[in-house]
């Protein structure tokens, strides 16, 4: 039988991917989120900044990183200067502390396409999955185990659920825009 809650869960997980990008999109204030997509190379492999040291931010316009290792200071510092988060570590001791600069208008019209595109491709996983249920009830249609107003009814549902998504994908890009185009 057809279970079109799976396929619910699916595009509910690629809903939550895109979330976690967009909370590491930098929007001007401080976030300590804004760094976990960062990996850092450390003991032969690759860890997020909050597994080899603390994140804290004192004021919102600052994120300190206290690196638990002193030799993992230079690491830290060299995985933040490739991310394209556009931050300057200033580096004390085992502390690297990142002030986050106001946005300029380039800049936030940049996070706006950014946003977009982000957006776009989780939209695109969300219609694979949509394209995965047809199919699966086509299977299920051609072997017989389900009717031709079964199958119907089942793609509506599966609509129904994509069209949710979709909007709650769009719901998220308008607003992390605002966010980013409040001064």
């Amino acid at each position: 039988m057809f279970d079109e809650k799976s396929y619910s869960l699916k595009m509910d997980k690629a809903i939550e991917v895109f979330s976690k990008e967009l909370t590491s999109l930098r929007t001007g204030r401080a976030n300590a989120s804004m760094l976990d997509l960062i990996k850092v190379d450390v003991y032969g492999q690759q860890m997020p900044i909050n597994q080899v040291g603390s994140i804290t931010t004192p004021e919102p316009r600052m994120i300190n990183i206290q690196v638990w290792d002193a030799n993992n200071v230079s690491l830290v510092d060299a995985a933040i200067q490739k991310s394209d988060l556009g931050l300057n570590p200033q580096i004390d001791g085992q502390l690297i502390r990142l002030p986050v600069p106001e946005l300029n208008e380039e800049r936030r019209t940049e996070l706006k396409r950014l946003i977009k595109s982000i957006g776009e491709k989780c939209k695109v996983a969300i219609r694979n999955v949509r394209r995965e249920a047809n199919e699966d009830l086509k299977k299920l249609l051609k072997a017989k185990e389900i009717g031709e107003d079964d199958e119907k009814t089942f793609e509506k549902k599966v609509q129904t659920i994509t069209d949710n998504h979709i909007k709650s994908v769009d719901d998220k890009v308008s607003s992390k825009e605002k966010e980013i185009m409040t001064i």
